[in-house]
């Protein structure tokens, strides 16, 4: 005894509860689920990841090229709230080192609480000609601040 092959089930292209005629009767198709929209990354933003190395120093080659900043480059460094910030600026105290990095002085990275070894959340600006190192302290208050974290303290169930 041979069975009869079974035909594919292939959703429809057309829309919701369309009712359509085949060989064995009318059929009524279901509707398709869709999902939530997901926005668009920004375009004038560049995102990367850094680590603070022992000499206060944070670097991604990627973030540094897209700035276009280049050795010798005077930068003001600024930092508030668990976030430094640097911009090219020809009055700036710090330069821009042969290599591609950004040095964070002492005592701005005590006012953010950053250590040597601590991973930055980098976000580079083009069009503003500047660049943001997020402490994680940060960005864990803004996934809280838009209930990212549903179980609680720590986001552990």
């Amino acid at each position: 005894m041979t069975a009869q092959p079974i035909a594919p089930v292939l959703p429809s292209l057309a829309g919701p509860g369309v009712r359509t005629r085949t060989k064995t009767g009318l059929v009524r198709r279901l509707p398709m689920a869709i999902g939530p929209e997901i926005p668009a990354a920004v375009d004038d933003v560049v995102y990367g990841f850094g680590r603070i190395d022992a000499s206060d120093r944070v670097a991604d080659r990627a973030i540094t090229s897209a700035l276009g900043w280049q050795p010798g480059d005077r930068l003001t460094v600024t930092a508030a709230a668990g976030v430094v910030i640097a911009r090219r600026d020809p009055a700036g105290m710090v330069t821009m080192p042969a290599k591609p990095y950004v040095a964070i002085p002492a005592a701005l990275r005590r006012l953010c609480g950053l250590r040597p070894g601590d991973r930055v959340l980098l976000a580079v600006l083009p069009g503003q000609d500047a660049l943001a190192a997020y402490s994680f302290a940060v960005v864990d208050q803004a996934l809280r601040a838009h209930a990212l974290f549903p179980h609680g303290e720590g986001g552990r169930s």
